[in-house]
């Protein structure tokens, strides 16, 4: 456990020094490589988190996926059993702040969508390894979900975020692929 809380520690320590500009281009030139990506082109509908800095900036990926007619689904956590509920997110204005600060979908304003509709799933997280696995926030919430999730996992990381080794358990799922603002690490499962 002190492995994966050093590794949190230094890897957001390193995205903090991340001036704005940095992290505009950065943001940009990883959300045209994911749009050049097949992952992108052909899913109908497509699940991300709604980013809070430092993660990538996710609301210019959801702008896009409504300028080309995808279905846009965001999550909403379920603390009581970990679980992630996604939602369909037709505008903005359909979000509210909950706990940390994250922005999640209003429940009396949105659709729930099963994980069988999901075609895409841009999977969050704090570092990553070449070899697909990634360090999340700490609450499980995603590796749950995608224990039995068929559809197609890609991650978005900063070159920060990309290291050599994360710590990996039995339930861990590595994504199909990383993309990050230097090019796209594809991973063979």
């Amino acid at each position: 456990m002190d492995t994966k809380k050093n590794l949190r520690q230094s890897t957001k320590e390193k995205l903090s020094k991340l001036n704005l500009p940095e992290y505009e281009d950065q943001s940009y030139q990883i959300a045209q490589q994911l749009f050049r990506s097949d992952e992108w082109i052909s899913a109908t509908t497509v699940a991300l988190t709604v980013s809070k800095a430092p993660e990538v900036d996710t609301f210019q990926l959801i702008r896009k996926g409504w300028e080309q007619g995808k279905r846009i689904v965001v999550p909403k956590c379920e603390p009581k059993t970990r679980g992630l509920d996604f939602r369909e997110l037709k505008r903005f204005s359909q979000l509210e702040t909950v706990f940390y600060g994250l922005l999640e979908p209003i429940v009396s304003e949105t659709v729930s969508v099963g994980r069988g509709e999901i075609d895409l799933v841009v999977v969050p997280g704090l570092a990553f390894s070449h070899n697909g696995y990634r360090l999340g926030f700490g609450g499980g919430y995603y590796d749950r979900f995608l224990a039995d999730f068929q559809g197609m996992k890609v991650s978005l990381a900063f070159k920060d975020q990309l290291v050599d080794e994360v710590p990996v358990e039995s339930h861990d799922i590595p994504v199909q692929k990383i993309i990050h603002s230097e090019g796209v690490i594809h991973i063979g499962n």
